[in-house]
């Protein structure tokens, strides 16, 4: 059978899980986890490495080639999706789609947030954590380097952001609290909700950078409260590099006082009176600004192909059913946990952990590196740690084989 976007509909057989099926699915085809034959792994390739690069559905990569194949003709107009790609995001977090714009990268959100704010010219302070994304805290460190940026940073106590701490460095004159909601160091997943109440309860928004979640891991930005999230798509969103997603609280629209760019996309109306039989007008054109999240910060034409993209791969994640990802994943993730220090890897992640990320700290990353390329499997390693994410489309199989090859 095949469901939406001709990729095969669910069941889950999970290892020591029951079968599931997604809400509503009583009417719907059932597909199989793993759902391997959606996508193109080539064969006797295993990769857990989907929190650097998530693959392409089948599906999404075929709508990318067509987009690709019409742009190499002249003459033939762009095809947008006939799928509401922000609609279908919106719902994946539980957010209105009016609250949703599209950014080019999950950067450009937190950039976004900062500048929007009015941060770097305040004499406010920002709280966020070790584990929060690498470029946020290069971005943060370079105000506080350039502009006196009060900024406090909690460490983490045996691998967690202890939320104590946190409340410890959260003061009246907090502006704004960040984080990475699961860290891409070690899958550490914050309390979103518990994050949000205390900073709210000090006058401070919440920022939550939450690229190694969508997809993965239940995120309801109305049960958290959350007032600023963004993520790219080439990741769990199964999407590509170029277009991402940037989500503001409805009601914090208008607080973004300081908009930092402004373009085409944000207007609802842009009428010319520059040309013969134009009305006229007193400049050469006129204008109405949108007064959604769009109007607030889409400036241009976003990255069509990866919109054709997502027009297949978030309805396919819909379909799933993220809950369902995440239950079908958790005994992937916990025999890695158990097996992994038994072959000599310090966990980096806390045990009770429910992201799709599991962390390990290596002493010696080049007899570890040779194992992988023999036995030709893909996972993050660096050089002092090693980082397994697996996806839709592994197996428990495939976690046996990365504890053999690293056993050898």
């Amino acid at each position: 059978m095949t469901g939406i976007g001709g990729l095969a509909a669910l069941t889950i057989h999970g290892a020591n899980s029951e079968a599931l099926l997604p809400p509503n699915s009583a009417s719907s085809p059932a597909t199989i986890l793993p759902a391997k034959s959606d996508f193109a792994i080539p064969e006797g390739v295993t990769y857990i490495n989907s929190a650097f690069t998530h693959p392409m559905p089948i599906a999404a990569a075929q709508a990318l080639r067509q987009y690709v194949d019409r742009r190499s003709q002249p003459g033939i107009a762009s095809k947008t999706p006939n799928v509401d790609v922000k609609a279908e995001f919106a719902a994946l977090i539980n957010a209105k789609p009016s609250e949703i714009s599209f950014i080019p990268n999950t950067s450009t959100g937190e950039n976004l947030v900062v500048n929007g704010l009015g941060i770097p010219h305040t004499d406010g302070n920002v709280v966020t954590d070790a584990l929060h994304f690498e470029g946020a805290l290069l971005h943060l460190g370079e105000l506080q380097k350039r502009k006196g940026l009060d900024l406090r940073i909690v460490q983490p106590r045996d691998w967690r952001i202890d939320l104590r701490d946190m409340e410890r460095m959260v003061d009246k004159k907090t502006k704004l609290v960040e984080i990475s909601l699961v860290a891409m160091p070690n899958g550490f997943l914050h309390d979103l909700k518990a994050v949000c109440d205390l900073a709210h309860a000090h006058g401070a928004y919440v920022y939550a950078d939450i690229v190694q979640a969508a997809g993965n891991t239940p995120i309801d930005v109305r049960e958290s409260d959350v007032d600023f999230c963004a993520c790219s798509s080439f990741k769990w969103l199964m999407g590509d590099f170029g277009l991402g997603f940037f989500f503001v609280k409805e009601s914090l629209l208008d607080r973004i006082t300081e908009c930092p760019q402004y373009g085409y996309s944000e207007a609802r109306a842009l009428d010319s009176h520059l040309l013969p039989g134009d009305p006229l007008g007193e400049s050469p054109y006129t204008w109405e600004l949108r007064t959604d999240a769009a109007g607030h910060f889409e400036v241009a034409t976003p990255a069509i192909g990866v919109m054709l993209a997502l027009a297949q791969s978030l309805p396919y994640l819909r379909r799933l059913g993220v809950e369902n990802i995440q239950v079908y994943r958790q005994p992937m993730i916990k025999k890695l946990q158990q097996e992994m220090p038994r072959l000599g890897f310090e966990p980096l992640t806390p045990a009770e952990s429910t992201s799709a990320l599991v962390a390990f700290a290596v002493k010696d990353n080049h007899p570890v590196s040779e194992r992988l390329r023999k036995g030709n499997i893909n996972v993050r390693l660096g050089r002092n740690f090693i980082r397994v994410s697996p996806s839709v489309f592994n197996d428990m199989s495939d976690i046996d084989k990365l504890l053999e090859v690293l056993a050898r």
